[in-house]
């Protein structure tokens, strides 16, 4: 089917964009531009080639059903899939229209899950944790919560936030915090240098 010129600049374009997006997505996402004009014919790009998919093999199922329906969904987002090799995939695909209403194109993205999914076992063995193999222990100090959340306090009684209090301020704050003893904390002064992004000597500054 003759292309009109209109048609021909957005399928020019859409292979820039999946051009693009193959680059960003390397080497997990595989992207895929459609011409829905010519079905029996339809792939013409395809960038991180994870389908092993040759260059003028015909449109999918899903794209003949956009051809045949203007109305059907612009988007779809997220749906499940698989690779001819058994490998789940997760898909996006887009329909593009011309002037005229009529679907034209399709950009599709495939991200490869198996690689993810084996991430997603090692982390979740990683972060495991037996809570009864080992006495409870922490290695924040004692008292070191109640420090932060004074000092939250504090901040948001000044319309401000830890980090952007104003010298004056911080000395009023540490102030605070002797009278509430809890410059007697083990690494009390760390602590509140962390806090409000300050350095320890500035710290000890402000609480004279």
């Amino acid at each position: 089917m003759t292309k009109t010129p209109e048609q021909t600049l957005l399928l020019e374009q859409l292979k820039q964009i999946a051009d693009g997006l193959g680059k960003t997505f390397a080497p997990f996402c595989e992207v895929v531009v459609h011409d829905l004009l010519d079905p029996k014919h339809a792939v013409v790009a395809i960038e991180n080639n994870l389908s092993q998919r040759a260059l003028g093999q015909p449109a999918t199922e899903l794209g003949l059903a956009r051809m045949a329906d203007p109305d059907f969904a612009p988007v779809i987002a997220n749906y499940p899939n698989k690779f001819a090799d058994g490998r789940l995939a997760k898909s996006t695909s887009i329909g593009i229209k011309d002037g005229a209403g009529r679907y034209v194109a399709a950009l599709c993205m495939n991200v490869d899950l198996t690689l993810f999914h084996g991430f997603q076992s090692a982390i979740g063995q990683f972060v495991a944790v037996d809570s009864g193999a080992a006495p409870q222990e922490s290695l924040d100090p004692a008292g070191a919560d109640a420090i932060r959340a004074r000092i939250d306090q504090f901040a948001a009684r000044m319309a401000s936030s830890p980090r952007t209090l104003k010298a004056r301020e911080r000395k009023l704050l540490l102030h605070e915090l002797k009278e509430a003893g809890l410059l007697d904390v083990r690494r009390a002064m760390e602590i509140i240098a962390e806090h409000l992004g300050v350095s320890r000597a500035s710290v000890y500054t402000y609480a004279k």
